[in-house]
């Protein structure tokens, strides 16, 4: 158990609360007329620009996309407002129709955007598009849309400009404030996982696509609540609030501001737009050029933004540590069938080279079967095959008795699979603990307004957790941590899973001589003494010949041995695989 003094995030919240509260009540009597005008559309603006960050800063999907929620809401207003005029029953059935109609769309967009197999590059060209075509489409529609000109002129919420600010600020200081507040909590480090490492996520058993779409359609209906506000106070709108153009105005605040911190969102969005409204005018061409220019200057120098930079002297005071998080062995379950392994004439192939083929395979639990071979032979390939059923081209895979089918990989943890990577596979900016409660998700659902303070381990990766000294190190990031400590983590991490089944590729590749003698020892406990079943893909023949209790050698994609170390180490044909005698040895087959 990590022993450090727990300093609260609710004492930031608090002193953030009493900030934004001070500033949306002192409001109409520090400003003028003007600037309260140019602060309430700022608000609106910022709030789109929040759903921005958690949708980029945090879960990084760059999207171009929020500006055609923002225009629905927008829309929605002034279309009830212009065709039914205003009363409280048009009020209602606009905001309605905006955020259920933001909601479809979202998840029509998100469904488009994150299906199986679909890249990052793709999500964000669909991002792009939608704005493209919304704003089309509203200069499409001749009178009902206003073409061009847009809307204008339509009765509104009949309230003073000093309610207005109060209404809009207030609105922005809630949402600002919850959005952080859930950042800091365990479904925030979720968002964070999945920016850091999508791969691995899925490998770990998260659903990714029903988390981004679950996201998006939030955010969607939060950017249209804002558009539905801003259309009601400015009484105008017009293609532009759907469009490309405001899209990436969007992005641009929320890069000079800071991403993955929400308040970089909002001061970004609010600044640039006081900004503006005075420069826009007086210096048109050059004012978009320096925006321009500061843009690409903070995203060459500066990533994280312009309030990280600013805050840097006040880290110590402001940063609150992470919550002290006691070990405890989770509860073991039976399951129903044995943990096992069985191909049978699984086959892989690119056109018209097969890089597996044949391949039939059975392993059961408590044993640690090496897979070896040379550069080449399929043995990466295997393990890709075993924990994806899309991967194979023809052939069966069962798992503890159940055929894999087609399934995804975070099915095929359900199964129970556990994948450990050729090279460290963790969350650069999670703690050792985030990262082991991610591996419990299955388990222990995300809390969305807190940080659990217990996490649950099987008695394995308790052990395991033990022998690496990472129960020390429960706080630290894991971008600090030694190479040998990211392959400890990420085994832990698997382990985490209560797997039945472990697939490791190369685990020692990197480690030191003492650190490769300490993982062998691990190993092998899991299958002599744990009952898991151990598929080990490794290049040291040595360190196999210590821990493997038998030995499968793979060949151009073919198994052509299966035996104990004795009997591989012994075969003339191994041997000529290993010198490099290929047509000789397949002589021999």
């Amino acid at each position: 158990m990590t022993k450090t003094k727990p300093k609260s995030h609710a004492h930031n919240l608090l002193l953030l609360a009493a900030i934004c509260l001070l500033l949306t009540l002192s409001g109409p009597y520090l400003f003028d007329t003007y600037l309260l005008n140019v602060l309430i559309k700022g608000c609106f603006f910022a709030m789109a620009a929040i759903t921005v960050d958690l949708l980029w800063g945090y879960s990084g999907y760059l999207t171009f996309g929020q500006s055609a929620f923002f225009g629905l809401g927008a829309y929605a207003a002034a279309l009830g407002f212009s065709h039914f005029g205003f009363s409280p029953l048009s009020a209602l059935l606009s905001f309605a129709a905006a955020l259920f109609g933001a909601a479809l769309l979202a998840l029509l967009v998100g469904w488009l955007s994150f299906y199986r197999g679909a890249s990052p590059f793709f999500a964000t060209v669909i991002s792009l598009v939608l704005p493209i075509v919304a704003a089309q489409a509203m200069l499409s529609g001749g009178t009902v849309t206003g073409s061009s000109s847009g809307l204008s002129g339509f009765d509104s919420f009949d309230l003073s400009l000093e309610a207005w600010y109060v209404l809009a600020a207030g609105g922005l200081s809630l949402l600002a404030l919850l959005a952080w507040w859930m950042m800091q909590s365990d479904g925030g480090r979720v968002l964070l996982a999945l920016r850091d490492n999508e791969e691995r996520c899925a490998y770990l058993g998260i659903n990714t696509a029903y988390f981004r779409i679950g996201l998006l359609m939030v955010c969607g209906t939060l950017a249209a609540l804002a558009g539905f506000g801003y259309g009601a106070f400015s009484g105008v709108v017009a293609p532009e609030l759907c469009g490309f153009v405001f899209g990436t105005e969007l992005i641009i605040w929320v890069a000079l501001g800071g991403r993955a911190s929400v308040w970089g969102a909002v001061i970004g969005a609010l600044v640039i737009n006081w900004v503006s409204s005075y420069l826009s005018s007086s210096l048109p061409f050059i004012w978009q050029l320096l925006l321009g220019l500061a843009f690409i200057l903070v995203i060459l120098w500066l990533p994280g933004g312009l309030l990280p930079l600013l805050l840097r002297p006040f880290q110590r005071f402001w940063q609150g540590t992470a919550p002290v998080v006691q070990l405890t062995p989770a509860v073991q379950t039976t399951e129903a069938h044995p943990a096992s392994v069985q191909l049978s004439g699984v086959t892989k192939q690119f056109g018209s080279l097969k890089v597996l083929e044949g391949i039939d395979f059975a392993a059961k639990g408590g044993e640690l079967v090496g897979l070896i071979g040379p550069n080449g032979a399929g043995k990466t390939t295997l393990m890709r095959c075993l924990a994806d059923g899309a991967e194979r081209s023809a052939g069966q895979v069962l798992l503890c008795g159940q055929s894999i089918g087609r399934r995804a990989p975070n099915d095929c943890v359900r199964l129970g699979l556990g994948r450990k990577f050729q090279n460290a596979n963790v969350f650069p900016s999670l703690s050792v603990a985030e990262s082991l409660q991610l591996s419990r998700l299955r388990h222990q659902r995300p809390r969305w307004w807190g940080r659990a303070r217990q996490l649950d381990l099987p008695d394995y990766a308790l052990a395991v957790l033990k022998q690496t000294g990472l129960d020390q190190q429960l706080t630290a990031i894991a971008s600090d941590l030694s190479h040998g400590q990211q392959q400890a983590l990420e085994l832990c991490m698997v382990l985490a899973l209560a797997p039945r089944i472990v697939l490791l590729d190369e685990p020692t590749a990197g480690l030191s001589k003492a650190e490769r003698s300490q993982i062998g020892k691990v190993l092998a406990q899991l299958a002599h003494d744990y009952g898991l079943c151990c598929l080990l893909v490794e290049h040291d023949l040595d360190f196999v010949a210590e821990i493997a209790t038998r030995i499968v050698v793979l060949h151009q994609g073919r198994i052509v041995m299966d035996g104990s170390f004795a009997e591989v180490a012994s075969s003339e044909l191994v041997k000529r695989i290993y010198a490099g005698m290929q047509q000789e040895g397949h002589a021999d087959d």
